[in-house]
């Protein structure tokens, strides 16, 4: 059924699927998106057409032409999201309905057409039980998913493409902390920001990471692990980190967090320690915190925990920043009560063992 919200995926299995004594061994330490599984999913779209062509196949290369309108326009937007292995043995995902929102409003900002729900989480469905042997059963390990979508018409010209095609990919990924929970450092940008109000910031597109990559190689340069970046209109007041939400902790015990406007990416890890901090009775506040109150803070005692989260790393305590001219830490540099006791409860909820009231966690096997 072509060009609906519904399509039959046509299931193509791979003729060498990497053998399961070669497979342990790969996944024994995947690291991060190094290794990936046998199959992928593409899905074509066509403005005749609508969507079409949905298959489950084996992963390979993606003829492109040079022409591609991707190659010279940047019409491209992913999203990023977990596969768990629970206790009996099933697998589940985690409010992977919020991804197939937020691709949806990231295609609204490319000019792109919009996924429909119905086939983004069909497609995660059907490859995680096609790779099903692929999902880490490590406690620590998960599998990561990689759902993207690029121009693929071939023209040269400013316009919206006609022509889409949407691809899946999975890669098995390790714990992200070796060693335990390590607090990171940020070095603030001075030079560089990371979206302006009225572009793509709140979008997950290629474009808003490699704008990213130079300030981020400067941060690794200062010894640090991530950027910071901050507004683009003051320099003042902090937006957010390289691929990942900030979060503020108060003496109070007041949890605050910079506000959606258009310039940071609505991480859905990050509105779901919002629903937890909440539920548990914290103060929140979504508002600007500029760089004088977070370094201030951090002096006087009134900023006492900070802390990042995304998909990746789920919440990474802050121990220490820098920038040109200045350096401090925060609480003593350790991660602090608030921000580990938010990372147990959201994990324990993405990996099945404690109560769901939310809903957030699906099993597809």
């Amino acid at each position: 059924m072509a060009g609906g919200d519904h399509l039959d995926f046509e299931i193509r299995p791979a003729s060498q699927p990497v053998p399961a004594v070669e497979r342990a061994a790969l996944m024994a330490n995947p690291g991060f998106g190094r290794v990936f599984t046998d199959h992928m999913v593409t899905i074509r779209y066509a403005d005749t057409k609508g969507w079409y062509d949905a298959r489950v196949e084996p992963r390979a290369p993606i003829p492109l032409d040079p022409a591609a309108a991707v190659l010279h326009y940047a019409q491209e937007i992913f999203e990023g999201l977990k596969a768990y292995r629970t206790a009996d043995g099933g697998v589940t995902t985690f409010r992977a309905d919020a991804n197939a929102r937020r691709f949806r409003d990231s295609a609204t900002r490319l000019a792109m057409p919009h996924l429909p729900d119905e086939l983004f989480l069909g497609s995660i469905s059907e490859l995680v039980t096609v790779d099903r042997d692929w999902v880490p059963t490590d406690p620590e390990g998960s599998l990561y998913l990689r759902p993207f979508m690029f121009a693929s018409e071939v023209f040269l010209g400013v316009r919206p493409a006609n022509e889409y095609l949407y691809c899946l990919v999975a890669s098995p990924v390790g714990a992200y902390f070796t060693g335990g929970v390590k607090p990171a450092t940020m070095w603030i940008s001075a030079e560089y920001t990371r979206a302006a109000p009225g572009g793509t910031g709140a979008a997950k597109c290629g474009g808003n990471y490699a704008a990213s990559l130079v300030a981020q190689a400067e941060a690794i340069e200062q010894g640090c692990d991530q950027v910071v970046f901050l507004d683009t209109v003051e320099q003042r007041y902090i937006d957010e980190l390289g691929g990942m939400n900030i979060f503020f902790v108060l003496d109070d015990g007041t949890l605050v967090t910079p506000p959606l406007t258009g310039t940071i990416l609505p991480g859905i890890t990050r509105d779901s320690v919002l629903t937890l901090a909440r539920a548990g009775g914290r103060p929140v506040e979504e508002r600007p915190v500029s760089v004088d109150e977070w370094r201030e803070g951090a002096a006087s005692g009134r900023v006492v925990e900070t802390f990042a989260c995304g998909t990746a790393a789920v919440i990474t305590p802050v121990g220490a920043v820098r920038s040109r001219g200045y350096a401090f830490t925060i609480g003593g540099g350790q991660p602090g009560p608030v921000t580990m006791g938010l990372r147990e409860r959201l994990v324990a909820i993405q990996r099945g063992s404690a109560e769901d009231p939310y809903g957030w966690v699906k099993r597809i096997l």
